[in-house]
């Protein structure tokens, strides 16, 4: 394949949820996607738990900073991946739209959010990775 998807990750506030998604994309798929993520009220970092439960992956995403989405963001997006159902985004996607329903892991540990990791990388390998 010469052209690669780009999957855009999108939560509440692109420092948890879709920041977790597109790591593990890349992780997993980078030579098949281009991974992307953004919120609607974007924090001011990513979540420490989540950076360090990707560092255990040997990824650092520690100096990624969250970002809003945008409607250029859902122009470009072959497949748009909603973190959580019924999020309100400011135009429609063009490509396709999936709703995966995660808890919010802002208050959580590394502890706590190591299932959560591996649930995110089981939903991406049985959604995206076996099209």
């Amino acid at each position: 394949m010469t052209d690669k998807s780009t999957v855009l990750f999108i939560c509440q506030h692109n420092a948890g949820r879709s920041q977790l998604g597109a790591a593990l994309l890349e992780h997993l798929a980078a030579d098949r996607f281009t991974a992307t993520s953004a919120g609607l009220a974007p924090s001011e970092s990513v979540n420490p738990a989540i950076a360090a439960t990707v560092a255990e992956l040997g990824l650092d995403i520690s100096d990624r900073v969250p970002r809003a989405v945008t409607e250029t963001d859902l122009e470009q997006a072959d497949v748009v991946v909603l973190m959580k159902p019924g999020l309100q985004l400011p135009a429609v996607p063009r490509g396709e739209v999936l709703e995966w329903s995660f808890p919010n892991p802002e208050a959580w540990d590394v502890e706590a959010v190591r299932p959560l990791r591996t649930a995110v990388s089981d939903k991406i390998e049985l959604t995206l990775l076996a099209q």
